[in-house]
């Protein structure tokens, strides 16, 4: 069976709704996961997802900020959200795939949108760079974000951090702007390697070439300056090395009428 799931940061599901439905219609995923839902989870559309056939969703939300949403054609046994740092904001959601969507053995998805961090790689003087830090350190010492060697499972979102030197336009020039730092990209890396993750990104586009995943609102000609940053990841379990057997980054969405500031990524995973 092939299990192929996007994650996209949508920067507002209710004012891009119409977005989702034009990138649906086109790529007919099995799992959406969404990121910056900004929604309440009764004010959801979710009626417009069902007749997109989307009939199964786990939803974290709150009015006006963050939110997390798993959206499925196929259905999942149970879902769980998870509360990092002491905050109830909405960055976690949680999946479980089993015996009725077909697969031999369970499959866990996981789907986070991590603290950006304000602007000021500071912890002093900035109490949302501290929050991004102790999110991610969190993040490492999990133990459900530590799958045993022979489980099954995946974790998306918006991560908020782009670990690599060509994950950005410019290392030398970010390296010390939020997304970019070094303790930032220390404390991903420390996370993933935790959990034994892999980058199925980066697996399927290896270093030096660049791969962007958000280009800012700031530029005027965003495609032209394309100044951009991989802040959307897709890691996969150890017993799913191998598994991947596409990754598709949608530049194009970047372009559409009111898009959102980062694109949808699509992974192909064998089960």
């Amino acid at each position: 069976m092939r299990l192929i799931v996007t994650t996209w940061n949508i920067n507002s599901v209710r004012l891009r709704i119409d977005l989702v439905a034009r990138f649906l219609k086109a790529a007919r995923p099995d799992v959406l996961c969404l990121q910056e839902t900004k929604c309440p989870d009764d004010a959801f559309p979710l009626k417009r997802f069902n007749r997109l056939g989307y009939t199964h969703a786990a939803l974290s939300g709150q009015k006006g900020y963050h939110g997390v949403a798993i959206l499925s054609r196929v259905p999942f046994d149970s879902f769980r959200v998870e509360r990092f740092c002491g905050k109830t904001d909405c960055r976690h959601v949680m999946a479980v795939f089993g015996e009725r969507a077909g697969l031999r053995s369970a499959l866990t998805l996981h789907n986070f949108y991590v603290p950006a961090g304000g602007d000021e790689p500071d912890v002093v003087a900035n109490d949302k760079f501290a929050h991004k830090l102790a999110f991610l350190d969190e993040m490492r010492a999990r133990a459900e974000l530590r799958p045993a060697a022979d489980a099954r499972a995946i974790l998306v979102g918006d991560l908020n951090v782009a670990p690599l030197e060509h994950d950005v336009w410019s290392h030398r020039q970010l390296i010390n702007v939020v997304s970019h730092t070094p303790i930032e990209c220390e404390k991903l890396a420390a996370a993933q390697n935790a959990g034994g993750w892999i980058d199925a990104m980066r697996e399927f586009v290896p270093e030096p070439e660049k791969l962007y995943t958000w280009w800012s609102y700031r530029a005027a000609d965003w495609a032209a300056a394309d100044k951009g940053r991989r802040l959307d990841h897709v890691w996969v379990s150890r017993a799913l090395a191998g598994r991947v057997a596409s990754i598709k980054v949608v530049r194009a969405a970047r372009g559409w009428p009111q898009p959102s500031d980062h694109v949808p990524v699509t992974a192909a995973i064998e089960l």
